[in-house]
């Protein structure tokens, strides 16, 4: 385990996710926590998830519009309002200099104290989170977070052009990666993450009750393996200090 800043010294939290239910799936308990404890709480998505399952007469466009709505109508789930998505390709991530200077520009805007990212490292064990669009989303955000956000000689023009002060996030929360050294106890939030995941129409309503039953296997052995009593139901990070 490690240490982690305490929610009552944060105000802002920035969530950078590659797709559509990306958080819901990793982290909707943990981030229902943050909101209730009056947390603000801003959600980054890089892609449309346009890639994503669903029927194949359905115009690709059309999916996105439909996963944006999706991913909105579950930040509302979990208390969060403001959702802004940047449109670029599902499956065609790279962790860029212009996706740095994206993530970077968003962290100066929203200035959190936390940034929620998804691993940029490849879990052998487990492998549908390491995504190679999680993984680009990752390597770019942690390098947004340092040094780029906080280096005012990196991208300079987001200082002199558009008046973004630097911003230092001090830490950062992965999920979906091979490492954990923090958990959250979302047993009391548990409703509210599947209510959230069942937003994703398009992607869970085929999974019926199989979709509860998973979350909960799933959950329960983070809570096993972090030493919770039984019953204790939680979501896992690697937590990141970067100060």
């Amino acid at each position: 385990m490690t240490t982690v800043l305490d929610d009552s010294d944060l105000s802002r939290v920035l969530v950078v996710m590659a797709h559509p239910d990306d958080v819901d799936f990793g982290a909707a308990g943990t981030v229902a926590g943050w909101t209730d404890r009056g947390l603000e709480v801003v959600y980054l998505i890089v892609t449309d998830g346009e890639a994503g399952g669903m029927d194949d007469v359905v115009d690709r466009a059309e999916v996105a519009e439909v996963r944006r709505a999706e991913q909105r109508a579950a930040a509302e789930v979990v208390g969060v309002h403001d959702v802004r998505f940047l449109g670029l390709p599902d499956g065609r991530i790279e962790p860029t200099l212009d996706l740095r200077r994206t993530i970077a520009r968003v962290i100066r805007q929203v200035r959190p104290q936390r940034v929620l990212l998804p691993s940029p490292d490849r879990d052998y064990a487990r492998i549908a989170p390491s995504h190679p669009d999680h993984r680009a989303v990752g390597s770019a955000g942690l390098d947004a977070v340092y040094p780029d956000a906080r280096n005012p000689h990196a991208f300079p023009e987001l200082l002199a052009a558009e008046g973004l002060e630097p911003w230092a996030a001090p830490e950062v929360w992965l999920t979906g990666g091979p490492e954990v050294n923090h958990v959250v106890d979302v047993t009391a939030r548990f409703d509210r993450k599947i209510a959230a995941l069942r937003a994703h129409a398009s992607q869970t309503a085929g999974m019926g009750d199989r979709l509860p039953e998973m979350m909960r296997a799933w959950l329960t052995a983070n809570a096993g393996r972090a030493g919770l009593p039984d019953g204790a139901l939680a979501e896992s990070f690697q937590v990141v200090p970067t100060a």
